[in-house]
């Protein structure tokens, strides 16, 4: 039987088939592109996989899902430093950098905070409430503590070739300010959306 959600799935899936494809055609440059989008390229066969499990996640989640992959495929089209609307945005206030940095460190909170929530309530006996919060926030700092080691090894293995994926833009505490950002970017994401998500997780699991 299909799941009521295939439309809506379905329409997810082509808006990121077309954004990776646009993504992909003449970005910056390929080696960057490639580290940025390889949350996509790693991500998307494992969902093809769950799904195949008869595991979905939530529309909310869904949707999320799709919303970061699209910050990612921009980020990797133009660079982080160098994506368009923040440059302007930046001329325009007299800013220190361009933030869309920023912007993606914040997602890379948000979105995985509910990920983690949904696994969490849906496969684990973890309940609702306080050690809930405690352990998806501890998640978050965890994912965003290992994709910065991941870009200190890549700025280890290739010099001075990795300054557009590291995007540091001269802040010499840009890391800090990376995982801070994730980490309201989780307790953001935990403290609006907690009531949403749990009614789009019970609509979920009728069908699952």
């Amino acid at each position: 039987m299909d799941h009521p959600d295939k439309n809506f799935r379905g329409c997810l899936w082509l808006i990121l088939g077309i954004v990776f494809v646009w993504s992909g055609v003449r970005p910056h440059d390929y080696p960057t592109w490639v580290l940025e989008v390889l949350p996509i390229i790693v991500g998307a066969p494992l969902l093809i996989y769950l799904h195949g499990r008869s595991f979905y996640f939530s529309r909310l989640v869904s949707f999320l899902l799709l919303f970061h992959a699209v910050i990612l495929a921009i980020g990797g089209h133009y660079t982080y430093a160098e994506v368009p609307a923040f440059s302007r945005l930046k001329e325009a206030y007299g800013l220190s950098r361009n933030y869309y940095d920023r912007l993606g460190h914040l997602t890379q909170g948000f979105v995985p905070a509910l990920i983690a929530r949904e696994v969490l309530l849906r496969k684990s006996p973890v309940p609702r409430g306080k050690w809930l919060f405690f352990i998806v926030i501890s998640i978050c700092l965890a994912i965003s503590a290992t994709y910065e080691l991941v870009e200190w090894g890549v700025a280890v293995a290739v010099g001075s070739g990795a300054d557009s994926f590291l995007g540091t833009q001269g802040d010499p505490w840009d890391t800090q300010w990376d995982m801070f950002c994730a980490l309201i970017g989780a307790i953001t994401a935990l403290l609006t959306l907690s009531r949403a998500h749990d009614r789009s997780m019970t609509r979920v699991q009728r069908h699952t």
